[in-house]
């Protein structure tokens, strides 16, 4: 990837999570990386290009994050890691991972086709594990984790190490 195009992508996650998409116009992305508009339409397209851009490096960040939870054979072990994945998430990586937080309501986007591939797992997980309703531990599980997930990045969980043992202890893992 280019200086510029990657430099286009983080000025425009920038301002979406700041501003929003839709008060941000491909003109204010351009001049605040310091490129032509031109240049915007160019890598992107047009707006929703680069929205688009941007919401794929979010699919394969996220994909990056559970592919180990995927491929683990130990059902204790990838229940453990499941829990821990939003503790994994880098603090220079916040504002990334915010703004897909607020795309998601903002143009109410749907994360379920992301998150199939580790509701799946966590079925599989829950059933060896003989949990009684293995698709309701594994949805329950994928919704408390993207709540907790959104209250880490608004830094509004005061104990953050309490609520992960609390997860941890109550799943046995």
């Amino acid at each position: 990837m280019t200086y510029k195009r990657l430099r286009i992508l983080q000025t425009a996650l920038e301002l979406f999570a700041k501003e929003g998409f839709h008060a941000t116009s491909t003109n204010k992305v351009a001049k605040q990386a310091g490129v032509s508009e031109g240049l915007v339409f160019k890598h992107f397209g047009n707006k929703a290009g680069l929205l688009e851009a941007i919401l794929k490096e979010g699919e394969k960040r996220l994909l990056g994050i559970y592919a180990s939870i995927i491929s683990e054979e130990d059902p204790k072990l990838a229940l453990r890691n499941t829990i821990l994945m939003p503790f994994q998430i880098k603090v220079t990586e916040y504002d990334f991972w915010k703004l897909q937080f607020k795309l998601k309501w903002e143009l109410n986007i749907s994360g379920n086709e992301k998150m199939a591939p580790l509701v799946e797992k966590l079925v599989s997980v829950f059933t060896q594990l003989q949990y009684d309703q293995p698709e309701m531990e594994a949805e329950t599980l994928v919704l408390l984790l993207d709540g907790f997930a959104g209250a880490l990045l608004k830094n509004s969980i005061v104990d953050k190490i309490r609520f992960k043992e609390f997860l941890l202890t109550k799943y046995k893992v």
